[in-house]
């Protein structure tokens, strides 16, 4: 049986998929312009996230209306939630310090869903109340009820 994450949707081996580490042919290479490389590279989504924030910011803005970063996390990292939230962010026009943000808002948020240990669900039984019958109890004759009171 394959457990499904509640809050994610996700089963344990598509996030494994999503949060592992890439080869060097398939990180993303942070570029300005074509031709022109930063020298930085993710290779997974932590990386990313990390990566994110220390990026020229001409090279996020280049990357996001290419639809890069959409491509690279849908068809590398195989996580369509989070290329559908950037997807958005690319057809929001944000630019430069707002971009930054809500990319890295967006990613790390991501991220963060993956990683941190679930809230385990313990279910416990409720306590089941004794009910007995009128066969049950015992007999008590109208004078011995009488009696009692």
């Amino acid at each position: 049986m394959i457990k499904i994450d509640r809050q994610t949707g996700l089963n344990s081996h598509q996030i494994s998929r999503i949060l592992r580490i890439v080869p060097s042919d398939k990180a993303f290479y942070f570029f300005t312009s074509i031709g022109n490389y930063t020298g930085t590279n993710a290779s997974s989504l932590g990386d990313f996230a990390k990566k994110i924030r220390e990026v020229d910011i001409k090279s996020l803005e280049f990357h996001i209306k290419r639809g890069d970063f959409e491509k690279w996390i849908a068809q590398t990292l195989e996580d369509n939630v989070l290329a559908r939230r950037v997807k958005q962010l690319e057809e929001s026009d944000l630019r430069g310090i707002p971009l930054r943000d809500r990319l890295y808002s967006a990613i790390s948020n991501r991220y963060k869903m993956l990683t941190e240990p679930k809230s385990e669900q313990i279910t416990k039984k409720k306590p089941q109340m004794k009910v007995r019958s009128e066969l049950e109890l015992p007999h008590q004759t109208k004078e011995a009820q009488v009696s009692n009171t």
